[in-house]
C-alpha cells in the first residue's frame, strides 16, 4: 500500500501534478484502502473493476485479497507510474486498461451478465463524474452487482437517502430503482494527497430487481420530476393532470403525501396505474 511519503517521491519523480480536471485526489491512507477492500467483500476468484485507480494504493490493497482487478484509468500520464507500481509490488492478477469510465462498452469490457462471476465495482470518484458513472453502470452493466466508491458525503448522502428525510430526490429514487444504496463510513480530507476542501463518504451499492416489470425507470421518473418541481406541494396538486384520483386509490398511494414520503415501488405502482388507465379522448377538432 502507499502512503503520502510514497505517493509524493513518485509524482516529483515522474512529474506528476493532480489534475483538478479530472478531480484527482489520490488516497494516502493503508489502513482506509484496506478496509474498503474489506467493505468490497472480495476475495480469490473474485473480479473486481475499480474506476480510477491513480497511482495503485486501492489496487494494491484488492490485489492483496486474491481478487482479479481490472483497473480503468483516463489520465494517460498516469498509467506508467501505476504500471510500475504494480510491477514493484508483484501485482500480477492487474489489467490496466487506459479509458475513459464514462464511455466505456461495459460487456466488451467485462463480458454479457450472467456469464461466469459477477464483477464488484470499487472506486475513488471524482466528484464532477460521481453520480452520472454509477448511472451508468446501473443501466448498463447489469454483470456488476455491487459498488463501494468513494464519493463526496452530500452526494453520498443524497444517493442513500430514504422516504420522509430532507434529502432524499431524484437521483435517490432512481438509484432505488436498481439497488439498496447505503452510506458505509464518512472519510476526512487529510487521507488524501492532495486535500480535498470536502468530506467524502464511502457509500455501498448492491443490485437488486426493478420494482415494476410494467413500466420503465424512464417512466417512472418523468412522473417523479414532475412531482419535484414543488416537492412541498401534496401529489394531488402537483399531478392533478396527470393522475386522476382512481389512480391513486388503485397505487395505494395518497393524494394528500408529498413527494418526498413516496419511495421507488409507490413511484413505480403510481406510474403502472396511470398507464393501466384509458386515455381520454382528444377533443374534437374545430373547423377552423
Amino acid at each position: 500500500m502507499l502512503g503520502a511519503t510514497e505517493i509524493n517521491e513518485l509524482m516529483e519523480r515522474f512529474g506528476l501534478d493532480a489534475r483538478k480536471s479530472l478531480g484527482q485526489n489520490f488516497v494516502a491512507d493503508p489502513n482506509l484502502v484496506m478496509r474498503i477492500a474489506r467493505l468490497a467483500e472480495v476475495g480469490p476468484g473474485d473480479r473486481v473493476v475499480e474506476i480510477g485507480p491513480g497511482l495503485g494504493s486501492l489496487t494494491l490493497a484488492l490485489v492483496d485479497t486474491g481478487a482479479h482487478v481490472v483497473a480503468v484509468e483516463k489520465d494517460d500520464a498516469l498509467v506508467p507510474v501505476l504500471r510500475e507500481v504494480l510491477a514493484a509490488h508483484d501485482a500480477t492478477a492487474v489489467e490496466v486498461v487506459q479509458a475513459d469510465a464514462l464511455g466505456l462498452d461495459w460487456s466488451a469490457l467485462l463480458g454479457e451478465a450472467g456469464q461466469g462471476v459477477p464483477w464488484v465495482l470499487v472506486a475513488n470518484l471524482p466528484y464532477n463524474v460521481a453520480v452520472p458513472l454509477i448511472m451508468d453502470v446501473l443501466e448498463h452493466a447489469p454483470m456488476v452487482q455491487r459498488m463501494v466508491v468513494m464519493v463526496q458525503s452530500e452526494v453520498a448522502e443524497r444517493l442513500a437517502a430514504e422516504p420522509g428525510g430532507r434529502t432524499i430526490g431524484i437521483p435517490s429514487i432512481r438509484i432505488a430503482w436498481y439497488g439498496e444504496a447505503r452510506v458505509l463510513a464518512t472519510v476526512p480530507p487529510e487521507v488524501f494527497v492532495p486535500r480535498p476542501r470536502v468530506d467524502s463518504a464511502l457509500l455501498g451499492i448492491t443490485r437488486r430487481d426493478a420494482p415494476s416489470t410494467a413500466v420503465t425507470e424512464a417512466q417512472v421518473i418523468q412522473l417523479v420530476a414532475r412531482a419535484y418541481r414543488q416537492r412541498r406541494k401534496m401529489l394531488r396538486s402537483t399531478l392533478g393532470r396527470l393522475v386522476p384520483p382512481e389512480a391513486f386509490v388503485d397505487a395505494g398511494v395518497a393524494p394528500t403525501a408529498r413527494p418526498e414520503e413516496l419511495d421507488a415501488s409507490d413511484w413505480a405502482r403510481l406510474t403502472e396505474a396511470v398507464r393501466s388507465r384509458p386515455t381520454p379522448p382528444s377533443p374534437p377538432a374545430g373547423d377552423g
